[in-house]
């Protein structure tokens, strides 16, 4: 998983979208999808939903890590 900070990614002499620097900085497809989610959902108030979403994404790590079979 690729933890580096939106903002290095940033580069505005270019005209490449910014999936295509996510993409070329090493985000994956699924990381980068949830990066732009939380972005516009934070931008917009979030939500008093943010713990239930929490758990779920908890869930979600550990079925894809294989460490809980459903």
């Amino acid at each position: 998983m690729n933890t580096q900070p939106l903002e290095m990614v940033k580069n505005p002499g270019t005209t490449e979208s910014e999936t295509d620097m996510l993409t070329l900085t090493g985000f994956n497809q699924d990381e980068i999808i949830s990066l732009l989610w939380l972005r516009q959902w934070y931008q917009h108030g979030g939500s008093d939903r943010v713990e239930v979403l929490r758990h779920f994404e908890f869930l979600k790590l550990l079925v894809v890590n294989g460490k809980v079979d459903l």
